[in-house]
């Protein structure tokens, strides 16, 4: 069992930047696949970004590719999503994923484990 507590959310300025965290605990995440998720309000939660087990692939969607930078560190047990330029379509739920094997993928039903979330919101 993995638990996955996710940090960092909070309000921000337009054209600002936030930094997410997302910690595991119970198990090492290091055979595990990690990704970032969201969901605005009346919306179905969406793919923002994954990165493979070792850290050497990531992919994010295209709204937010250029801005946003998942990475992680195996060693704390901790994912992280770094967003620059944020902008008000921005604001969601932010989730974390985590799916065992070394691929990711993009879908909400190809992850084993969730975080709570946590509350982004960027004002114009």
């Amino acid at each position: 069992q993995v638990r996955l507590v996710e940090s960092g959310g909070g309000l921000v300025q337009a054209g600002g930047s936030r930094r997410l965290s997302c910690v595991a605990s119970g198990r090492t995440l290091v055979t595990y696949s990690m990704a970032w998720f969201r969901q605005a309000p009346g919306k179905e939660r969406e793919f923002v970004a994954a990165i493979t087990w070792t850290g050497g692939t990531t992919y994010y969607t295209d709204s937010v590719r250029g801005r946003f930078t998942i990475s992680r560190d195996n060693a704390k047990n901790t994912v992280y999503l770094q967003m620059n330029r944020l902008k008000p379509e921005d604001t969601a739920v932010y989730y974390c994923a985590a799916r065992s094997g070394r691929y990711y993928y993009t879908s909400v039903g190809e992850y084993d484990y969730w975080g709570q979330g946590t509350q982004v919101t960027v004002s114009s």
